[in-house]
């Protein structure tokens, strides 16, 4: 393998229903600075059936290039022929980087696409960048230290540490990156890129599945990670009714509820609610951390909010580190407090206007 003909950072462009979804553009954030690193373009894969028309979103995101595969075969996501497409691509192109979030479709089917194409695969990341390998040089060979690698890194062992990986001698550098990790690209309006079409061809056979019928459920859940203000709860919170008083200061401020795993577990909210490793990594403006210990499997998926008020009535409790400010005390007397007091403001000011 010639790793001098491996250029360029793809970013698999996940679409359902023909519509991107938040994870493409995830990921079209961060391939722009790597790409920058790196001093090559960034490529975007579009796969689908009838979604040519969708290709301008990946233009004003960020594409230098769109290679589209737009084939029947493509309509809904099966695992056999979408390995194969993205499979075929990277033989054609040669991607230096290749990026595809790890959501319910990425996680299929990244694995299947490296194994095909023999190289290595860094699942869930939470970081990706630019740097030498091995990061700290080998005494007396520090000759051999290769230089421009993608250094990807993710929660190991349960979350208990912390592993940057690399993969010096095979292309395509391969990742999946947790969906709300990486910051969204910029969209610039009337942007132009290079548009390839291209098809590897399809010859379906037992390993394709025939879907019969899809249905959709409708469900009233809440996505929070979309929410600019949450307040999560811990095991400290004591009890699912308890969790009454941490809704309150959520509709005061017009944010929504999370949670940590122990919650989950306890049966007090559901999963839809858990922030952490195992749950959703979020990003909000403001993270109220109430009750919350702070270990580092649930710190890894808020650690990135604008801001973080912890209260815990421990001293020592390890969210205080990475909060932005802290409160040490009762979160009974305390939440009702800053509830009270949040209302009491926006009456004052809906009596001012």
């Amino acid at each position: 393998m010639s790793l001098e003909e491996y250029k360029g950072v793809y970013v698999f462009a996940q679409q359902i229903d023909n519509h991107i979804t938040e994870i493409t553009y995830e990921l079209m954030g961060k391939a722009i600075e790597l790409a920058k690193d790196l001093n090559t373009e960034v490529v975007a894969v579009l796969c689908g059936s009838d979604i040519k028309n969708k290709v301008f979103h990946l233009k004003e995101h960020g594409a230098d290039k769109v290679i589209l595969i737009d084939d029947p075969e493509l309509k809904e996501y099966r695992t056999e022929p979408y390995a194969h497409a993205l499979s075929e691509v990277i033989n054609k192109f040669k991607p230096d980087v290749f990026l595809i979030g790890a959501t319910a479709i990425g996680r299929d089917l990244a694995p299947r696409v490296c194994a095909r194409v023999h190289t290595g695969l860094t699942a869930d990341c939470t970081s990706l960048e630019i740097g030498d390998f091995p990061l700290n040089p080998i005494p007396g060979k520090e000759d051999q230290q290769k230089h421009n690698q993608l250094l990807m890194t993710r929660p190991a062992f349960g979350g208990n540490t912390i592993a940057t990986i690399a993969c010096p001698d095979f292309r395509p550098q391969m990742a999946t990156v947790r969906p709300g990790v990486m910051k969204r690209s910029p969209k610039e309006v009337g942007r132009e890129c290079e548009v390839v079409e291209f098809n590897p061809g399809f010859t379906p056979d037992n390993k394709y599945v025939d879907i019969l019928d899809i249905i959709k459920s409708v469900q009233s859940s809440v996505d929070i990670q979309k929410a600019k203000i949450l307040v999560a709860g811990g095991r400290g919170v004591g009890s699912a009714e308890n969790f009454k008083i941490l809704q309150d200061l959520a509709d005061a401020l017009g944010g929504e509820i999370a949670c940590s795993r122990a919650v989950v577990d306890n049966g007090w909210l559901s999963k839809d609610h858990q922030v952490g490793q195992t749950g959703k990594t979020v990003r909000p403006l403001v993270y109220f951390a109430i009750g919350i210990s702070g270990a580092i499997q649930h710190t890894a998926g808020m650690e990135e909010s604008e801001i973080i008020i912890a209260i815990n009535k421990d001293e020592s409790a390890p969210i205080f580190d990475v909060a932005d400010y802290g409160i040490v005390g009762d979160l009974n007397k305390i939440v009702p407090l800053l509830t009270e007091g949040i209302k009491a403001r926006k009456e004052e000011n809906a009596e001012e206007d």
